[in-house]
């Protein structure tokens, strides 16, 4: 008797481990392929609902990868599914605030709550701070520092409403903590979501609230293999000196789900202490 009761007691353990989100609701832009997708599909099998949006379309004029298209997005809702949980997904720019309000709002309605927020959408582009056309700028400002604004502006009632705490983590980069030459721009935008990052943090806490910020650097992306790169250090050879392979050993781009492990460990209830941190995911990159 006792050992059955110890071998049931083994496996509730295991689910739990298994599944540590277990009845929550996770939201997360930027889903229809890279870092996002592999969120999504890291969150569902840990047990939560999905909640997913993606401009699925050209976002700028001056960003040197293709565009994410409506079938990506529609393959990250069937690897989704193919994990047992829920999803609602949407073309939403996160540039629209609206259209953001309007998914949450619908989200709550199907499934009653929000608990974890991944702010991931994003992009970058490539050129010298001064030498840029304005509308390069503001694209990546807009995008990048203004969407996640609008996320949590979209977000943060609901969370509080549902009275549940819960936990916002924000994509930000290396490049967020460690200004890069050739994307000053991109740095601004990262740098900023950082004070965004650490101001909600202490206004929220109050809520049970945590949010944080990831860093990460080189992730096998269409954002991490843009070619257009090469073109900025083609002509200004010496800047690619300010890009270290880190501490670790690096072969190649990390795998975005890598970084789903990270975005997993802020979402539960493991990182219970971990509020207002900026969480290096780049192999020491920051360091070296």
């Amino acid at each position: 008797v006792a050992a059955q009761r110890r071998h049931h007691g083994d496996a509730r353990m295991t689910g739990v481990a298994d599944r540590p989100l277990d009845g929550r609701v996770a939201y997360v832009t930027g889903a229809a392929r890279g870092q996002g997708r592999a969120h999504c599909v890291r969150l569902a099998r840990a047990g939560a609902t999905i909640v997913a949006i993606d401009a699925c379309g050209p976002v700028g004029a001056h960003i040197g990868y293709a565009h994410a298209e409506p079938e990506d997005l529609a393959e990250t809702v069937r690897l989704v599914e193919d994990e047992g949980a829920k999803i609602f997904a949407d073309r939403v720019d996160v540039r629209d605030l609206a259209g953001q309000q309007r998914v949450v709002a619908s989200a709550v309605e199907q499934f009653g709550r929000l608990d974890v927020v991944v702010a991931n959408a994003g992009v970058m582009s490539w050129g010298r701070v001064w030498e840029i056309p304005a509308e390069q700028w503001q694209e990546i400002i807009d995008i990048n520092l203004t969407g996640v604004w609008n996320t949590v502006k979209a977000a943060v009632p609901a969370m509080i409403e549902a009275g549940n705490g819960g936990s916002i983590i924000v994509t930000s980069s290396a490049a967020g903590l460690k200004a890069v030459p050739g994307a000053g721009h991109y740095g601004a935008s990262k740098f900023g979501v950082v004070g965004l990052t650490n101001s909600l943090a202490i206004e929220l806490g109050e809520y049970n609230i945590r949010v944080n910020s990831i860093h990460t650097y080189g992730v096998d992306t269409a954002l991490g293999n843009d070619l257009s790169m090469y073109e900025t250090f083609q002509q200004h050879p010496h800047y690619v000196y300010s890009f270290s392979p880190g501490a670790l050993p690096t072969d190649s781009l990390t795998p975005p789900e890598q970084v789903s492990e990270v975005v997993l460990f802020l979402a539960g209830d493991a990182s219970a202490l971990v509020t207002a941190a900026q969480i290096p995911a780049d192999k020491g990159y920051l360091k070296i």
